[in-house]
Order: C-alpha cells, then sequence, then structure tokens
C-alpha cells in the first residue's frame, strides 16, 4: 500500500494512477475517479471498458459529471454539477489507511433507472465512514436511454448494441472496488453493497446476474422493484418507440452512435413519461433478460434458488407511494382508476393466471375506490410484495432480514407523506437538511428521528461487520426471517419485531410472482 500524506491531503496509488483525496472531517475523500473509459462514440450503448491509465497525481477533490438525464425532475440534485456522457466514475471515503484492513460499503444509487447521481448530497459518505469505521463507496453508472434501453434487437454486423449497459457499469464499479479498494485501506473481500429503489431492484438483479458473484459478500436492498425487469419482447418494442420519437427507422440505428446526447435524452424523457401512462406499473427502462448477462427473471431465479448465498437485508416503506402522488409522477399508478388498469394488464401478461386470482387481489382493499387504498394496492404491487417474495425464497438457503421503516416527523405525517418512497435515505446515512428547503423539522421531531437514525446506521453497520443486523445497545434484537416465522422489524420511534405484520396482504397476493414479463 503507497500512501502520502500532507497537510490535509492523502495521494494513493490505484490501478489507473495516482489520485489525491481531501481530509472531510476525520475521514478522507476522493471524488471522481474514473473506472472505465468515456463511454462515447462507438462505446455508446456498449459495456464499459477500463480508462486509460494517467501519469502524475489526479486530484480527486469534487466529484465527476452526472450521467446525462432530464432536468427539472423532482429528484433534488445540486443544480452547480456537470453533466456529461463521461460519467463513469468512483468516490471513496475512509479514514486514513493504518494497515487494518476495513469492511467496504458500496451504495447504488436508485431514481427509477433514468435519474440520479452519486453525487447527490444525501449520499455523502463521510458520516457513515467516521461513525462506522469504513470505507464507503459511491459511484455513477449510465441511466435512462444510453443505460437501459436495449436496442440489441437493432444489432447488425456493423455495431453491436449490448443489453444492460447500466448493470454492465455497475459490475465494472464493483470489479474497480475488487482490484483497488486495498490502496484506500478497504477489504476486498468484505464488501456489502446496499442501495434503494432502482438501486436495491439493481441488487436484487445482480444478486442472480453470474458476472456479478464474487464482487460483493452481503446485501442491504432498501425499497426494491424486484419485478421491474421485462423480457426480451417488450424491451424490442420500448426500443421501437424510442427510433420512432428520436426519427429513425431500424436500419439507421447506427446514426445513434453520432447523435448529440441532449436529443436523446430528450428522447428518453418523452419515452419515461409515455409507457407508464399507456400501460401504468411499467418502467420505460429497466434490466432486461436477455439470457446470457442476465439469465433469468431474478425474483424467479431467487425462487428457484440461483441467487447468490450472501446474507441480505430487505424491506420497504410504510408508505411508499405518498411520495409518487406529491410528485405527480406517472412512474407509479396512484389513482383507483389506473392501479386496477395496471392489475388488469399484468393478468393479461399471465393468461394461465386462475380467474380468482385477481379477485382475491382485489378483495384485499376494500377501500381501494379511495385514494388510501389505490395507494395501498399500488406499494404493494411494486415494492411490499416484491420484497416479501425475495425474502421467502432466499431465506431458504441464506441468512435474511426483513425491516418495515415506519419512521415520519410530524411534519411528514401531516402532508400525509409519512414514511413514503426514499424517506429512509437521511436515516441510514445521517445526512438531514440536505434539500434546497427541507421542510423535516418544521414541526419538530430532530431528537426522535436522530435516535432512530442511530439504531438504523448501527444495524446497517454491523451487518457490514458481522453479517448480523445487532445494534448492541439495547435496541430491540431483530431475529432472521424465515416463511415460518416471517419475523419483520418495524423501524419507527422505536423499534418493534413484528411476526408477518401484512399476512393478509400477503395471502390474498400469493407465493407466484405477480409482474409484467
Amino acid at each position: 500500500m503507497e500512501v502520502e500524506k500532507s497537510g490535509d491531503t492523502l495521494v494513493v496509488r490505484a490501478r489507473d494512477g495516482a489520485v489525491c483525496g481531501h481530509a472531510d472531517g476525520d475521514v478522507y475523500a476522493w471524488k471522481g475517479i474514473p473506472f472505465a473509459a468515456a463511454p462515447v462514440g462507438a462505446l455508446r450503448f456498449r459495456a464499459p471498458v477500463s480508462p486509460p491509465q494517467w501519469t502524475g497525481v489526479r486530484d480527486c477533490a469534487t466529484f465527476g459529471p452526472m450521467a446525462p438525464q432530464g432536468h427539472g425532475t423532482a429528484v433534488p440534485i445540486d443544480a452547480g454539477l456537470d453533466m456529461d456522457e463521461d460519467c463513469l466514475s468512483i468516490n471513496v471515503w475512509a479514514p486514513e489507511p493504518d494497515g487494518t484492513p476495513r469492511p467496504v460499503m458500496v451504495w447504488i444509487h436508485g431514481g427509477a433507472y433514468c435519474l440520479g447521481t452519486a453525487a447527490q448530497s444525501i449520499y455523502d459518505g463521510r458520516i457513515l465512514s467516521t461513525v462506522g469505521d469504513v470505507v464507503v463507496v459511491s459511484f455513477n453508472y449510465r441511466v435512462g436511454a444510453l443505460g437501459f434501453l436495449d436496442l440489441s434487437s437493432f444489432s447488425s454486423a456493423e455495431h453491436e448494441f449490448e443489453t444492460n449497459i447500466g448493470l454492465r457499469d455497475q459490475v465494472a464499479a464493483l470489479a474497480w472496488v475488487r482490484d483497488n479498494i486495498s490502496a484506500f485501506g478497504g477489504d476486498p473481500d468484505e464488501v456489502t453493497v446496499f442501495g434503494e429503489s432502482s438501486g436495491a431492484g439493481s441488487i436484487t438483479t445482480l444478486m442472480t446476474c453470474p458476472t456479478a458473484e464474487g464482487l460483493f459478500h452481503r446485501a442491504i436492498a432498501q425499497s426494491p422493484p424486484a419485478t421491474s425487469v421485462y423480457g426480451s419482447e417488450r424491451a424490442a418494442t420500448v426500443a421501437r418507440q424510442f427510433l420512432d420519437i428520436v426519427g429513425l427507422e431500424p436500419e439507421e440505428s447506427a446514426t445513434l452512435l453520432r447523435l448529440p446526447y441532449d436529443r436523446i435524452i430528450e428522447a428518453s424523457d418523452t419515452l419515461v413519461n409515455e409507457v407508464p401512462t399507456k400501460i401504468p406499473g411499467t418502467l420505460a427502462m429497466a434490466p432486461v433478460v436477455d439470457r446470457d448477462f442476465l439469465p433469468r427473471y431474478p425474483v424467479a431465479a431467487f425462487q428457484k434458488g440461483y441467487s447468490h448465498r450472501i446474507p441480505l437485508i430487505i424491506g420497504s416503506n410504510k408508505d411508499e407511494s405518498s411520495l409518487f402522488k406529491l410528485m405527480k409522477s406517472p412512474l407509479l399508478p396512484v389513482t383507483s382508476d389506473s392501479v386496477q388498469e395496471m392489475l388488469r394488464a399484468i393478468a393479461a401478461d399471465h393468461p394461465d393466471l386462475p380467474a380468482n386470482r385477481l379477485a382475491d387481489i382485489l378483495a384485499a382493499y376494500p377501500d381501494r375506490g379511495k385514494s388510501r387504498g389505490a395507494l395501498a394496492m399500488s406499494r404493494d404491487a411494486a415494492f411490499r410484495m416484491p420484497a416479501l417474495w425475495v425474502a421467502d425464497a432466499h431465506s431458504r438457503h441464506s441468512p435474511t432480514w426483513m425491516y418495515r421503516f415506519d419512521a415520519a416527523t410530524p411534519i411528514l405525517k401531516a402532508a400525509r407523506i409519512g414514511a413514503g418512497h426514499a424517506t429512509e435515505l437521511p436515516y441510514v446515512f445521517g445526512n438531514f437538511g440536505t434539500l434546497n428547503v427541507d421542510p423535516t423539522f418544521w414541526l419538530g421531531g430532530r431528537k426522535t428521528a436522530l435516535e432512530v437514525s442511530g439504531r438504523v446506521q448501527r444495524r446497517w453497520l454491523a451487518f457490514v461487520r458481522h453479517s448480523v443486523p445487532a445494534a448492541l445497545d439495547g435496541s430491540k434484537h431483530w431475529a432472521p426471517y424465515d416463511e415460518d416465522t416471517r419475523a419483520t422489524l418495524l423501524i419507527d420511534s422505536s423499534d418493534t419485531l413484528v411476526k408477518d405484520p401484512d399476512r393478509d396482504m400477503r395471502l390474498a397476493w400469493g407465493n407466484e410472482v405477480m409482474g409484467f414479463s
């Protein structure tokens, strides 16, 4: 391990060249380290390749550019961040290396596979690294059309369009961690991936992806849309829609390699809104079962015993869908009509579905005609049931823990957001107040929130170190999940361990996966 310390900087020798980190409180931060070459020109829509090596010392004081994506979204992204196709960079927070390898936590950001960046303030790894004495890593990957549009049906002898580009970026980032993290004081044999929303869906997908096996040793999936993975036929239909929006014929698809990326992003934004509006509950772009890089639908792979044998924490939030209603986002159906249209579309995708299955599900929501019932059905279809299906299957062979995040500050309860989608993020990272105008504590609740955050962090960090999420502070014991007890930790102002807390809903949905193919 080669380390050069000078004042508030620390130079580390990584695989591709020397990188200079800067003191960030009690730890050091290296931001914007390239883990792959710029995916431009002939590398657009292709798997990532190693970056060119550099001479001298690369200053890593600022985040690299965010992946190209639409503007004006409700995702709170720093307005000062640059956007560029040369976006494949990685960030590291670590205590000063002292010869003792530390556990590594690798964050995969969410954003419905079309938004987001590791540079969002809420994902800053300083507090977790400091509190846990661990190495925290985050990275950018391609999103939207450049990362999750499957153009492989248009491949030709002249150019191959590869599948699952964004996932391949994630695998490349994890391979970079394996090959480089020891230089930063991390242990490449003690890597935990954690992520939220599509970041968590990426994790449940990677847990069934052969090329990702062995790159991480524990996983934490926060609100994974695990069934939002589609077949090649649906993906090819969406790809044709994309070409129509851009104004190209299939035989002209190679033109996409030369188009300015802002035209691709504009078309991507149109598609992101069109697809779920026409078929509620679907995403325009998501991982695709290509029978190669991703051989099987992930939840089906879990149920057949093909998931990687690693410890898993998985869960969802009590009021997942409230945020989508607030944002008026088409990404999740939130009205009674759109939710029932979603269920009918799923049933049409499964012609062998027993006639009473849909009726049983609808009967489990007596207030489905009201907003509250529609939000509950949408939440369970997108997040709660996929998490339960994964937990049921994975627990048959590997240690599994299930949680439900119920905590909400008074203002979020008053605003009828409650424990909405992504509201657990500041508790995990300890980063409250990262929004431009942050209403989290307008009606109080800071003391309780910090206590909840402390417990969540202690559990996550214990899992990272010992493969068991024990808070070791007098908190409620978190028993593992299995299909007999279905022990679930309800995280609130105090933690409660409950057996099968959503039994009626779970029985109504059944064990057979309900999702789009």
